[in-house]
C-alpha cells in the first residue's frame, strides 16, 4: 500500500496518462494524470512537486479535498485546485512540499 505523505515525484511519474477517480462524490469523475512537475526543496523527502490533471468539462469540482482511487495506489485524499479551462475540459493541481 502507498503512503501518500511519503510519495514522491518519481512514484507518481510512472502512473503519468492513467485514469484516478474521484470515489467521494455521488457521480464519479475520472481524471488523467498529465503532469508531474518538480517545485524545488521541501519539507517532504525527494522534495516538492505538483501534480495536474485533465478532467471532463462538467461537472467543475470547486476547491476542496477529494478522494480518489487509482487501481495502483489505492484511495488517498488530494486538495484539488481547479487551475485551467481548456478545450478538453478543466485541470485540477494538487501542490506537495
Amino acid at each position: 500500500m502507498f503512503e501518500l505523505t511519503t510519495m514522491t515525484a518519481e512514484d507518481f511519474s510512472a502512473l503519468k496518462g492513467t485514469e484516478f477517480t474521484t470515489v467521494s462524490l455521488d457521480t464519479e469523475i475520472k481524471l488523467e494524470l498529465m503532469e508531474i512537475k518538480k517545485l524545488g526543496q521541501g519539507e517532504r523527502s525527494g522534495g516538492a512537486y505538483s501534480l495536474l490533471w485533465q478532467g471532463p468539462t462538467s461537472p467543475i469540482l470547486p476547491q476542496a479535498t477529494y478522494r480518489i482511487f487509482q487501481e495502483q495506489i489505492g484511495e488517498h485524499d488530494f486538495f484539488l485546485v481547479p487551475v485551467a479551462e481548456k478545450d478538453a475540459g478543466i485541470q485540477y493541481e494538487a501542490v506537495f512540499t
